[in-house]
Formats: structure tokens, C-alpha cells, sequence
């Protein structure tokens, strides 16, 4: 391909909105081009991009066994009341009725249309386990668009879905598979990744895994082992109850007056003591009506609602008491709550079992108790995992120490079991000729997400560091002065072709553009072989070869080159 004959527009500045990295450079190398808010043209640059992670991706799900279809983006309404999810999912699904006043949705993704298609047309064991899947445009009305196609409302997504007769298929047959094959795409896209063990959130059923890219940038903290395979998302990653007897009380119970300290913070400052010795309480709603119950964890800790809203005794969702709920039944605002004479049900995060007197709410505004101690001054609670990990924690699999770090979260994987197939029956009769509901699993991967993760993870002051994999073209041919130079063009157009005609994905750059611009290009674009053509290196039988992630440029015989790029992408 010729520059001439293709389409390239780059700007030297991002435009201000732009925050993240791959936001900036995809705008400034011209790979996507803004239209509304979290809308945006996938230009040819871009496109090219798009379609390599798409077939990568078809590859490697049709070597797993799934079976492509292509589902529409507009489904009925009756689907998503059927499953429950019309009120359910919220103000993220697009509703629109058409002439007629019958109801749709833009699809935000396809369990129900899957499960549709797959009750009319399977009855019988013998049919199964089948795994379906598509590439396709999904639309979820984000409230907050925001870092490009990071968080767009429009998007491409590939998503699958599998159908068994039996949990232990569902695993062997599809979870695993799928598993397995996103492993391989993560790796044949170049990508530094990890797998790690997720909360199944909204979408429902009993076990997930995200495919985390490694990045700064990332929204998601991921937690894993430093001497093991354990990964997990902070949200899920498990605390372990502490060894050894509890700190003996060494102080009494103490009534302090602490005006204006509603925040653990402000508390510390106040009293001018470790926030490792304060207790933070929170208030939220019972499983009964009218019940409310305190959850406590050490003040520099963070809650985890996600392992809150599991409690036996806790609402689901998770919703936080009210102002005038708290004031009845422990007399106090926010702010100077404990467990003190508090006579509903208590939790306590497991990290604070071991420790005496704490600081904590007196249940009178602006007072806090000090030398606080379970089992002396309150009924005992009942100790749980009630926090977000932090870094030094023993790791949940009983190998080492957990580490911290930045992920995209780029694909999920879910065993659904039967949420959506019981809510629509889709069933088939077994080897018995009895009727029973299929097992079902869930696998997406967000292929422009994936473009975005990516450049969060490659890129320098000059501009992206693409892999091979994804890179719009693999060798750019930047020829000086390609109008004017008989030689040059000569050799540029020779070299073009010989790639050419060896598979290479190659750009010949014959832009009548300033060296300056050609090469600047080069690397804000990426792309990842550069071969520069100039008389001088052409007198004495050389062309200049560069890679796009070393920077270092060498001379190379004009008639080794194509042997050169070859034998660098043969590896």
C-alpha cells in the first residue's frame, strides 16, 4: 500500500478533552475521529488496527469450537422483560419504540438473544454442549463517557456464549475452552496480561475471570501473589482471618469529647493518635425490614461492598442505612457510631480481631470512645473479610505475599449457570427423556477496548509502540525526496514490492512531505519496521533499518533488507 492511495491525518497537539495516553495518541495518529460524546468514526488508520484484533480473535474462537453468528444490535423488549432485566439493568440500556409503539433496546450484550435462538432450536442432550458467538456493535448509554473508546458508548465486543447439558460441561466444555483461548489471543496480541479471579457483578452467576492488560492508567486494581499464579481483582481477592491470641486490654473504656470529628481523619488529627487504632463504622440495611446492621473494620482499611452485600444478615444490594434509621437505633449521627449498646446484629473485618483498645464511636454526637475492647465492652462479633486487600497481605492461596498493581480490564469470563435459561426456559429433554434446564457461560472480550489497553501499555513521548500483531501496517518505507530522487524511488518501489509480494503488510510512505514529518509519523504511528531511503546511504549500497520499540537505527545492504525483515519477523 501507497500513503497516496490510502488516507493519513495526524496532529502535532491532542485536542484539550483528551486525558489518558491512548485517548491523545489515538486522536494525534488519526485513528479515530470524535462525532458526540463517546461516539467516534474508526478512521482507515484505526480500522486496520480494529480488524487485526477482531481476526486474531476469530482465530482463535473458532480453534476453541465455538460457532460464529451474527445476532442484531436492536432486540425486543419482551426478551429483556422475560429474563427480568428491562428495569433491572438501568439507565445504561437504550430504549426506543418504533412506529408501531412496540419496544427495543440497542443491544448493550445478547444473553437473552442468545437464549431465544438457542430454546427453538435445541431440545435434546444430543444437541449439546454448543458455544455461539459474534463481533459485533454494542451501545450501553454510559452517564460519564469518558478517555476515548476506554469508556465510549458505542463499541465493538465480541461475545459468547455456551450451552450444556450439565455443570461439569459447562466448566470441561465451555469455561475452560474459552479460558484457554483468551489466554492465547492476550499473548498473540503481545500484550502484558493476567487473568485473575472476579465477582460475576450483575451480569450473575457462580464464578469469573477478567483478562486485566498491566497498566498505570488502568481503572481496576488487581492483587496477586509474589511466589505464585494467584491473581485476583482487589474487589474479590480474599483477607485471611489473623493467627495468634488477641492483644490483652490495656486500657479502660473511656467517654472523650471530640467536637466536629466525623471522619477518621479528622479524628486522628484531633486526638493525635496512630489510624491504625481507630475502628470506622458503617451503617447498612438488614436482610428483615427495618433491621440495620454496623460493619467495622480498622480505620485505615478500605470497604469492600462487594463481600458486605454477601453477609447472611445484610440487604442485597447493598444499601446504606438512613440518616433517620441510624438516629433511632443508636442515638447519634454519623460520625459517633460503635457497637456499644448497639443491640442489632454486629461484623467485624477480620483484621481487627486480634487488636485492643480501639478508638471508636461513642453513640453520642461529637464523642468517641477510647479504650474500646471486644468482648469487654461489647458482645463479641462476628469476625469476616469486610476490606479491600493491601499490599504485604498474605496471599489467599497460602503462597507468599500479595503485590498491587494497574489493570484494563480487557475480557471477562462467567459461568451463568442457569440465571438466564430458567427465567426462559430454555430447556431439553435428557438421555431419560426428562426436561431440564441448560447450564449456560458467558464470554466477552471488548476488541476496542482492547486497542485502547494496548497503547496505555506501548507508547513513549514519540508516539504508540505497537506489536507486530496489532500494528496497522508491520514495515513502513520512508524514501527522502521519492518525487525527486530517480534512485530513491527506484529502490523504494523495488523493496515495496519484493515485501509485497512476500506477505508483509508494508507502507510505502510517498507523501511529498519534509523528512521531518515522514519520520515523525512514523512513530506516532507506531509502526513497528522502519526502512529510510536516502542517496547517501544508497552510494554506498545501504538502507537505514530501525525497530519502533529499540529506537536504534542500523545500516543494512540494500539487498538483505526484505532477508533482514523476514528473518525479524519470523521470531
Amino acid at each position: 500500500m501507497k500513503a497516496s492511495q490510502f488516507f493519513i491525518s495526524t496532529l502535532k497537539e491532542a485536542p484539550a478533552e483528551a486525558t489518558l495516553a491512548s485517548h491523545k495518541l489515538m486522536l494525534r495518529a488519526g485513528l479515530i475521529k470524535a462525532n458526540a460524546s463517546g461516539l467516534y468514526t474508526w478512521m482507515p488508520m484505526g480500522l486496520r488496527v480494529l480488524r487485526k484484533v477482531e481476526n486474531i480473535v476469530r482465530e482463535e474462537m473458532n480453534r476453541a469450537g465455538c460457532v460464529e453468528l451474527l445476532m442484531p444490535v436492536i432486540q425486543s423488549a419482551d426478551l429483556w422483560k422475560e429474563s427480568g432485566r428491562w428495569q433491572f439493568y438501568g439507565d445504561e440500556l437504550l430504549r426506543i419504540t418504533d412506529r408501531h409503539d412496540n419496544e427495543f433496546c440497542f443491544s448493550p450484550t445478547c444473553e437473552e438473544m442468545i437464549t431465544d435462538i438457542v430454546r427453538k432450536e435445541i431440545n435434546s442432550y444430543k444437541q449439546l454442549p454448543k458455544n455461539f458467538y459474534h463481533i459485533n456493535t454494542k451501545f450501553r448509554d454510559e452517564r460519564r463517557p469518558r478517555f476515548g473508546v476506554m469508556r465510549a458508548r458505542e463499541f465493538v465486543m465480541k461475545d459468547a456464549y455456551s450451552f450444556h447439558a450439565d455443570f461439569e460441561s459447562l466448566v470441561r466444555d465451555g469455561y475452560q475452552p474459552m479460558y484457554n483461548a483468551y489466554c492465547r489471543i492476550f499473548n498473540r496480541l503481545g500484550l502484558n496480561f493476567r487473568p485473575v479471579a472476579a465477582d460475576t457483578g450483575s451480569i450473575g452467576g457462580t464464578g469469573s475471570h477478567e483478562f486485566q492488560v498491566l497498566a498505570e492508567s488502568g481503572e481496576d486494581v488487581i492483587a496477586y501473589s509474589d511466589s505464585s499464579d494467584y491473581a485476583a481483582n482487589v474487589e474479590l481477592a480474599q483477607t485471611l482471618p489473623l493467627s495468634g491470641s488477641r492483644a490483652a486490654a490495656q486500657k479502660s473504656l473511656e467517654k472523650i469529647h471530640t467536637p466536629n470529628t466525623k471522619t477518621i481523619e479528622q479524628l486522628v488529627q484531633f486526638l493525635n493518635i496512630p489510624v491504625e487504632t481507630t475502628l470506622k463504622s458503617i451503617v447498612v440495611e438488614g436482610k428483615e425490614d427495618g433491621e440495620i446492621v454496623l460493619l467495622l473494620l480498622r480505620g485505615d482499611h478500605e470497604f469492600n461492598d462487594i463481600k458486605a452485600e454477601k453477609l447472611a444478615d445484610v440487604k442485597s444490594p447493598l444499601t446504606m442505612a438512613s440518616a433517620e434509621s441510624i438516629l433511632a437505633q443508636f442515638g447519634a449521627n454519623g460520625g459517633s457510631l460503635g457497637p456499644v449498646d448497639f443491640k442489632g446484629k454486629v461484623y467485624a473485618d477480620f483484621a481487627t480481631e486480634k487488636g485492643a483498645d480501639w478508638v471508636i464511636g461513642a453513640n453520642q454526637d461529637d464523642y468517641h470512645y477510647t479504650g474500646f475492647n471486644f468482648g469487654r465492652d461489647a458482645a463479641e462479633p462476628e469476625f469476616v473479610d469486610l476490606r479491600n486487600v493491601v499490599a504485604g497481605d498474605p496471599s489467599p492461596c497460602g503462597s507468599g505475599s500479595l503485590k498491587l498493581a494497574r489493570g484494563i480490564e480487557v475480557g471477562h469470563v462467567f459461568q451463568l449457570r442457569t440465571k438466564y435459561s430458567e427465567a426462559m426456559n430454555a430447556a431439553f429433554l435428557d438421555n431419560n427423556g426428562k426436561s431440564q434446564i441448560m447450564e449456560m457461560g458467558c464470554y466477552g472480550i471488548g476488541v476496542t477496548r482492547v486497542v485502547a489497553a494496548a497503547i496505555e501499555q506501548n507508547n513513549d513521548e514519540k508516539g504508540i509502540i505497537w506489536t507486530d500483531a496489532m500494528a496497522p501496517f508491520t514495515v513502513v518505507i520512508v524514501p527522502m525526496n521519492y518525487k525527486k530522487s530517480a534512485d530513491v524511488k527506484a529502490a523504494a518501489d523495488k523493496i515495496h514490492a519484493e515485501l509485497l509480494a512476500q506477505g508483509v503488510d508494508v507502507l510505502l510512505d510517498d507523501r511529498d512531505e519534509r523528512a521531518g514529518v515522514l519520520l515523525a509519523d512514523s512513530e506516532l504511528l507506531g509502526i513497528p519496521h522502519r526502512i529510510v531511503i536516502g542517496d547517501r546511504a544508497l552510494k554506498e549500497g545501504n538502507v537505514e533499518y530501525a525497530e519502533r520499540k529499540v529506537g536504534e537505527s542500523q545500516s543494512i545492504a540494500v539487498n538483505e533488507i526484505v532477508g533482514k525483515i523476514k528473518n525479524v519477523l519470523a521470531k
